[in-house]
């Protein structure tokens, strides 16, 4: 008897753990997070995302051999109690355009308010979930074709994560 795998989805998370003297000064994320969904703006380019960005696309490389180049990012606020809608990264009008992953990062979560739901199909077992804790300095990264949401923020303070979508070449 043989066997293939046709299909799969992938999940990845973990801790960024950066290199000593390297940290991600996420303080400085969450204020280019507020000041461009403030003034509507799209989020700004510095060091501090681009440290966090290379460091992201140099671990999937070495480590799972996935060539990624980023595509988008921006940020998000979820206030208290607030939550996503379903959200999900690809367009089906044009998917050879869209992205292959998306990465959801904790700039700032209050301790233990954060979940993640991802939604799958199993084959026949349709609307399946998975529920995946974030906390400050994690990534959770999946195909972006998953249907995904973010939990009610279960703090009474705000919470911000980054979302960075990835091209897979």
């Amino acid at each position: 008897m043989n066997k293939i795998t046709l299909s799969e989805i992938d999940l990845y998370y973990g801790e960024v753990k950066m290199p000593k003297g390297f940290e991600i000064d996420r303080k400085k994320l969450t204020e280019d997070i507020l000041s461009s969904t403030t003034n509507n703006l799209p989020f700004p380019f510095s060091k501090t995302w681009s440290i966090l960005n290379t460091y992201l696309i140099e671990h999937f490389n070495l480590n799972y051999n996935i060539h990624l180049v980023n595509k988008e990012t921006w940020g998000n606020v979820y206030n208290s109690k607030e939550l996503s809608l379903p959200l999900k990264q690809t367009d089906p009008v044009d998917l050879k355009n869209s992205p292959d992953y998306v990465l959801l990062y904790g700039v700032k979560i209050a301790k233990k308010s954060c979940t993640i739901k991802i939604f799958y199909d199993d084959n026949r077992r349709k609307g399946r979930s998975w529920d995946i804790p974030i906390e400050n300095n994690q990534f959770i990264m999946f195909p972006s074709t998953q249907l995904y949401c973010v939990l009610p923020n279960r703090s009474d303070e705000s919470n911000f994560l980054q979302t960075i979508n990835y091209e897979y070449i």
